[in-house]
């Protein structure tokens, strides 16, 4: 069975920084993508990055681009997201997901291509 855990989440300050760790198990995730995606109270769901475990291939939506990084440690079967220069409006529940399509070549920012997600980890930046 598939399992995505994520942790890390937690209060900061804005200007700060957090790390989130996303651990996967039950699947060979070698030829997968995989995503972070956030949603704020009131707000859709939207994509935050993605990586392919192989080539680390990544992608960032333009609102985190230069402030986040996504990457991966195969060994582990684990994926990060490290944010810094947190805002405000980087608070949300932030969830891990995996592709459902082993063939893509790249990273797709659309959920409804992800078959598996974790349970989310809450993100709150303070003033």
């Amino acid at each position: 069975q598939v399992r995505l855990v994520e942790s890390g989440g937690g209060l900061v300050q804005a200007g700060g920084s957090l790390r989130l760790s996303c651990a996967a198990s039950g699947r060979t995730f070698s030829s997968y993508a995989m995503g972070w995606f956030r949603q704020a109270p009131g707000k859709e769901r939207e994509f935050v990055a993605g990586i392919r475990w192989s080539g680390g291939i990544t992608y960032y939506a333009d609102s985190v681009k230069g402030r986040f990084t996504i990457s991966r440690d195969s060994a582990k079967n684990t994926v990060y997201l490290q944010m810094n220069t947190l805002k405000l409006e980087d608070t949300a529940v932030y969830y891990c997901a995996a592709d459902r399509n082993p063939r893509r070549t790249g990273v797709t920012r659309e959920s409804y291509e992800y078959d598996y997600w974790g349970q989310g980890t809450q993100v709150t930046v303070s003033s």
